[in-house]
């Protein structure tokens, strides 16, 4: 199934990303150019860079030039991770393009690519809820929280691997349908972000 094929991908890339722990490192992805894993592997790691962006810019003594900057970074990090989950959804409609849709079939409220991306985001966030509950130079009391929250999410992880193989099923046996919407990002956009635009006169 789909979740048991990603998982893996997306922990490998969050393990690689840690061996140097560096947003400034280049990505050394080991898949094939082109395959479905080197568009996982890749998405990961865009999530993963921008985890530790977010960790940098709350910073409370950070420098306001470099937390601009850095803000910049983040918003063009969100466009690629607009832009790498729309390559993930057309992979699955080209995918389940033949499939005979049923008259009753019904739309899902997010894209196949869209759980995807919150799988990737899973995985984070058990990685890191994972290194606090071990971490050896804090409380009893902090480990044994973060235990109680890891298991939530190991919980959660379980959940969405079914709900997204449930979906793909759905999908591929007609039950349901899927769309590729491209997404309008207008803060992006100097045609249409007013600021922007404003600033064009």
């Amino acid at each position: 199934m789909f979740s048991e094929f990603a998982f893996p991908i997306f922990e490998q890339s969050i393990k690689e990303y840690h061996l140097i722990d560096d947003v400034y490192q280049s990505t050394q992805n080991p898949f094939e150019k082109g395959s479905i894993e080197y568009l996982l592997f890749a998405k990961n790691w865009v999530d993963t860079v921008q985890w530790h962006y977010e960790d940098i810019i709350r910073d409370p003594n950070i420098d306001p030039v470099a937390a601009l900057v850095l803000k910049r970074k983040i918003d063009a990090s969100n466009q690629v991770r607009t832009d790498m989950v729309e390559y993930i959804d057309s992979y699955f409609f080209q995918k389940y393009s033949n499939v005979k849709v049923k008259s009753n079939a019904k739309i899902n409220t997010e894209s196949p690519a869209w759980a995807i991306d919150r799988l990737s985001i899973l995985a984070l966030k058990i990685y890191h809820m994972k290194e606090e509950a071990n971490r050896t130079e804090a409380s009893a009391e902090h480990r044994a929280k973060c235990q109680e929250k890891l298991n939530v999410l190991l919980d959660q992880k379980n959940d969405m691997f079914i709900s997204i193989n449930d979906l793909l099923t759905d999908i591929e046996n007609g039950d349901k349908f899927m769309k590729v919407y491209k997404q309008m990002k207008m803060y992006n956009d100097d045609d249409l972000n007013p600021v922007l635009y404003q600033n064009k006169k």
